[in-house]
């Protein structure tokens, strides 16, 4: 592993600039909501140097690929891969065509999910599809993947051949444990399965949410670095309960958040028949009569889910303490994640970027949006 250097190395790119020691003290977060709006605002410029923005068909191709991305977001993912690769001694260039093509892969995953569940809104205003027609929409996802895979492609000539077909390669993990996920999830959503517990959501969770959320990125950061190939295998566990406690909290938001803050509809969940951790522990804990309306109404399409139904089952939640549970959950997650990094990661030396990491693992579950 490369040692830190930590003076400015010459890259094509600043890397995000930095506040002065004093203000970088303030208080908790100030360097990790900083940093990510930097990270943030690289990426998204890298992102329209990639999509043309003329031509026959930057109408109804690409400029429509900005769209989810332009709208407001965190960009977690490439903000983590960039934060990891620079902790491990990495450069930000180093990373930088890697976390481009993470986010733009979110993009389109986020494009086709929607599609999927049949949603309304993302991040505040009305979904692609809504927009411009399924059809179109799909094509806009399709695409940006390929471009995705070409940004990947790029790394050839910066990391070498070698390294970037290994970047590739976690890529191609990442997708399999993904759409694995998604399988889980859409086989309970068309009533064809049902989880036992939270076990059963934790594995869905872990397989669908966190290894493109955090397990893959940081560990592409890692790897990019040229961490050994034996400490990447830690980020396995602490990226998933990272990961799991992210979306447990945004499915509790979901059904307590500020819509105009969280972007999607609220009771989005009920209304699409997902199993969160919430309704899997309230039909655990319901009376017969209870469960068995909670299972019919789990059993409609979401256009045949009436206001009354979305209602019980909120009710339902409420009464038998889910959201709650769920957020003990989501806590004991975090607390497990703190004490992984704490021991396993002691490797990766003490650095704005380490403290990042840092700051991001409580942020995943107190984040009001």
């Amino acid at each position: 592993m490369r040692s830190i250097d930590s003076s400015p190395r010459a890259t094509s790119r600043p890397p995000p600039r930095r506040r002065p020691a004093s203000g970088m003290e303030s208080g908790p977060g100030n360097l990790f909501l900083d940093t990510l709006a930097e990270y943030r605002a690289l990426v998204l410029q890298r992102m329209r140097e990639h999509i043309p923005s003329r031509g026959r068909y930057a109408e109804t191709l690409y400029q429509p690929m900005l769209d989810y991305p332009m709208r407001e977001g965190k960009c977690f993912r490439p903000a983590l891969c960039l934060a990891l690769c620079q902790a491990c001694g990495g450069t930000l260039e180093d990373a930088f065509e890697t976390a481009t093509a993470l986010e733009m892969f979110h993009n389109a995953f986020l494009v086709h999910d929607d599609i999927a569940d049949c949603s309304h809104s993302r991040r505040g205003q009305p979904t692609l599809h809504a927009q411009h027609g399924i059809a179109l929409a799909t094509n806009v996802g399709d695409a940006l993947n390929m471009l995705a895979l070409g940004t990947l492609l790029a790394n050839t000539g910066h990391l070498g051949l070698e390294r970037a077909l290994t970047v590739i390669e976690e890529i191609s993990r990442m997708a399999r444990e993904s759409t694995e996920g998604q399988s889980i999830e859409l086989d309970w959503v068309a009533g064809r399965k049902a989880p036992a517990g939270a076990r059963d959501y934790l594995l869905m969770t872990y397989k669908k949410t966190t290894w493109y959320t955090c397990i893959a990125p940081m560990r592409l950061g890692a790897l990019i670095a040229d961490a050994p190939p034996d400490r990447l295998g830690a980020f396995i566990p602490f990226g998933f309960r990272i990961g799991a406690a992210f979306q447990i909290q945004d499915d509790v938001l979901n059904l307590v958040g500020d819509e105009a803050l969280y972007g999607k509809e609220t009771n989005g969940d009920l209304e699409e028949g997902k199993r969160t951790l919430m309704i899997i522990h309230a039909m655990a804990h319901a009376d017969p009569s209870t469960r068995a309306r909670l299972e019919a109404i789990y059993a409609k399409p979401r256009v045949e889910k009436t206001v009354e139904d979305i209602g019980f089952v909120v009710e339902a939640i409420g009464r038998a303490g889910s959201i709650d549970y769920a957020r003990q959950i989501a806590q004991r997650l975090t607390a497990s994640a703190r004490r992984a990094w704490d021991e396993r990661f002691g490797w990766i030396p003490p650095s704005p970027h380490r403290r990042f990491i840092d700051e991001m693992i409580d942020y995943m579950i107190t984040r009001p949006l």
